[in-house]
């Protein structure tokens, strides 16, 4: 009966992160993991996870969640004609390969490291997304060449260690290269599947042999959560691009921006106090 009481609230609190994570990626073109990542490591130290794994297991499991999240996402966008398969093709193989080497990096760092990324990288584009700055473009198209490369492979990067889809860099700097914001949404609820699925299996193996890690865990993945949260992120993110859809653009990016201030303040907040 007692661990009934104890897991039940988990599980519950799982399923409502779940639902929440995906309605936010449809809206958002996030894989939820901006949503996922700071309750799973607050769930995860209730139950006693060790500290030193706790933030790579939430980054880890949250990536996991981002693969059915993406797919539905993506589609649902793509329905609407606003993924652009072009812009994918150029930036996508940069964006797995920096999603392969976040994961190898997350792994050589400890979890105050991985929370001060979330939380840095979170509120600079939550400014950003904030702040009256629509008409600023650093160029009127999408950089092409070295450039070209470089920008995806440091937004898969960086997500990968956030455990995030991507969304909350990609739409950013999709906008300041002069594409429209729904379209940079649709288009970054695909880059999502190109970070989840390498920075997933790049977890899974780092994290192979840690005896600190909690049970069910396949390398730094914990299968429980994922399962848990999965069908629900899957589920509700149809619900997030119909939102999305029934903004205008400023309304869109308030939306975006407010709620990425939240989370990044939080995880400042448990990093630094």
């Amino acid at each position: 009966m007692e661990s009934v009481e104890i897991y039940l609230p988990l599980l519950l609190l799982m399923l409502a992160t779940g639902l929440m994570a995906g309605v936010m990626a449809g809206l958002m073109g996030i894989g939820g993991g901006i949503v996922m990542v700071p309750v799973l490591e607050f769930t995860l130290g209730f139950i006693g996870v060790d500290p030193a794994v706790r933030m790579h297991v939430a980054v880890a499991t949250s990536l996991a969640t981002i693969i059915p999240t993406s797919i539905s996402s993506a589609r649902a966008h793509h329905r609407r004609g606003a993924v652009d398969f072009a812009l994918a093709k150029d930036w996508g193989p940069a964006i797995f390969v920096g999603a392969a080497g976040g994961a190898w990096l997350a792994a050589q760092v400890d979890s105050a490291a991985l929370t001060a990324i979330f939380a840095v990288v979170a509120l600079l584009v939550a400014l950003k997304m904030i702040l009256p700055l629509e008409k600023i473009r650093l160029a009127d198209r999408v950089p092409v060449g070295f450039p070209g490369t470089l920008f995806p492979g440091i937004i898969g990067m960086v997500s990968t260690m956030m455990g995030i889809g991507g969304g909350a860099m990609s739409v950013t700097a999709l906008t300041i290269f002069n594409v429209p914001i729904h379209r940079a949404v649709g288009t970054s609820a695909f880059f999502g599947l190109l970070i989840a699925l390498p920075g997933t299996l790049g977890f899974m193996i780092t994290g192979q042999g840690n005896m600190a890690l909690p049970p069910g865990s396949v390398g730094f993945v914990n299968v429980i959560g994922f399962l848990v949260l999965s069908p629900a992120t899957f589920l509700a993110a149809p619900l997030g691009v119909k939102i999305a859809h029934a903004l205008t653009q400023r309304q869109l990016r308030m939306t975006f921006g407010i709620f990425l201030m939240i989370a990044a303040a939080r995880m400042l907040y448990r990093t630094f106090i």
